[in-house]
């Protein structure tokens, strides 16, 4: 994705919003059962970015056990790799990367490793999170690629995907069972736009 003033050859790398315009990248987390959207982070694609986005992560799901080991799957990006060792012990995760295999641009094979742990090979797939970055893209203007809908502002970017991050996860009616947090037990009913602004005014009150 693009964040950029103007143009993106006008903006300078060195400028004190560097970090707030150029080429972006975003990191998501989502479950895989109810599709409950847990994390995402925007920045540069580094190892820094990689685990600010794994932090937040860490920060809002439970503490795995020996009895009840968490399930990790990812692309290639070998950041992951180290990044997760900083915030989970590998012996209770079950890790596995998902590497696409491409030729002049083709897809022509994928390659599964398992990195940490004993997970199945054959749950070792990326479909559901790059099923939901697709919808991302559909959802959020700012992310269709080569649309005027770019975002000016990393800031602004991120205001957009929290408040979507909301919608999904407490008003969207996911697969007509209810929304991803009623899946999760974290909420008993849809919310509506009224009761989401409502709270917000209230809050800032």
């Amino acid at each position: 994705m693009g964040i950029r003033k103007k143009k993106q050859k006008k903006v300078n790398p060195k400028s004190r919003d560097s970090t707030e315009a150029g080429s972006a990248y975003g990191y998501t987390g989502v479950k895989r059962d109810t599709y409950f959207f847990i994390a995402f982070y925007i920045g540069k694609w580094t190892q820094e970015t990689c685990n600010s986005m794994i932090s937040i992560l860490s920060s809002r799901i439970e503490t795995p056990t020996g009895a009840n080991k968490l399930e990790m799957y990812t692309d290639g990006n070998d950041d992951y790799t180290y990044t997760l060792q900083l915030h989970f012990m590998p012996s209770l995760i079950d890790y596995g990367q998902l590497i696409k295999i491409r030729k002049n641009g083709t897809l022509i094979g994928k390659e599964k490793r398992i990195i940490f742990g004993n997970p199945n090979p054959r749950e070792i797939e990326t479909t559901d999170v790059e099923n939901f970055n697709g919808i991302l893209r559909e959802r959020v203007g700012r992310l269709v690629r080569k649309t005027k809908c770019f975002s000016k502002k990393k800031s602004r970017l991120n205001d957009a995907l929290n408040t979507f991050q909301f919608y999904w996860n407490f008003m969207n009616n996911f697969q007509r069972r209810g929304s991803p947090a009623m899946l999760e037990g974290l909420e008993n009913h849809l919310w509506s736009w009224h009761e989401f602004l409502h709270k917000q005014l209230t809050i800032l009150n």
